[in-house]
């Protein structure tokens, strides 16, 4: 789900002192558990989700500024949270989602907008991805869509460039790639490497984008390198097999998945596993994340 946003379009090198944040989860929490990296300690938000959000609600990162979190279950949520990283303070836009939806994939281009695609709704699988304009978060909808409507879709970011939306229920395998300058969507000539949903994404910025875990206990990661599009599976999966784990970066040092009493860190470029001590405040799967990862 995740963030599932990675590194901001401005200038200058990474900065350290980044965090991740993991939102929700089923059981419908309203929890936010703060990771702060490279250290990998925890704590938990005092100012937690406006309501609870279950069945991977959408995250989205403005590095530097704020992180996002879209949708869910509660039952079928359209409201949009955001939690200001300089404060942890949280608000609620006046501009949500255009229907309630759960299971969507969330993509970043810090400093210029976020975009939530696919979900559950009401009515079925919806195929529409809408768009917050950063700063000021104003909602619209892209012409562009996904390739099928589709449930339980994870989005990877590769920011100032394209996001990318992968799986999804009824088990596909397809990405889809959104131009972060056109708003134009292309499908790759490679997808997943096994049909899954509940996909979780995570990234190394301007290096690669990662799909792993999926429903029925896969531990496969899927690694799309940005230049070329081409895709690679690693050879260390997931430590636990399953389906809607949240994914969290800190870019150019490693990436992160959470779920249950679970944390993966992936070590940036060798991918390498190793499992953290640390874990969520509480078991759970099936929530949101997105990253502070600073500026570029």
């Amino acid at each position: 789900m995740i963030l599932l946003g990675i590194l901001a379009a401005r200038g200058g090198g990474i900065t350290a002192g980044n965090f991740g944040y993991f939102a929700g989860g089923n059981g419908y929490d309203d929890i936010v558990d703060k990771f702060s990296f490279p250290s990998d300690t925890r704590s938990t938000l005092v100012a937690g989700l406006s309501v609870d959000r279950g069945q991977m609600p959408a995250g989205l990162s403005n590095s530097g500024v704020a992180g996002y979190v879209a949708g869910g279950y509660s039952p079928y949520l359209s409201s949009v949270d955001k939690f200001t990283f300089s404060s942890d303070s949280r608000s609620t836009l006046g501009a949500g989602l255009t229907s309630g939806v759960y299971g969507t994939g969330g993509s970043s281009n810090f400093g210029v907008a976020g975009y939530v695609a696919g979900g559950q709704a009401s009515g079925g699988s919806v195929s529409r991805i809408d768009k917050f304009a950063f700063p000021g978060d104003s909602k619209s909808t892209l012409a562009a869509t996904l390739s099928s409507s589709l449930a339980y879709v994870a989005g990877v970011s590769n920011s100032g460039t394209a996001g990318y939306f992968g799986g999804g229920l009824g088990s596909v395998s397809t990405v889809d790639k959104l131009n972060f300058s056109t708003e134009a969507k292309s499908t790759l000539g490679t997808g997943l490497s096994s049909a899954r949903f509940a996909v979780s994404g995570m990234a190394n910025y301007n290096v690669a984008g990662y799909f792993g875990g999926g429903y029925g206990g896969s531990s496969t990661v899927d690694k799309f390198t940005f230049s070329t599009d081409s895709r690679a599976t690693l050879g260390t999966g997931l430590s636990v097999g399953g389906d809607a784990y949240s994914g969290a970066n800190n870019a150019g040092v490693a990436g992160y998945y959470a779920r249950n009493t679970v944390i993966d860190k992936f070590a940036f470029p060798t991918d390498t596993r190793s499992s953290l001590g640390t874990v969520l405040s509480t078991s759970r799967k099936g929530g949101s994340s997105f990253s502070n990862e600073g500026s570029i």
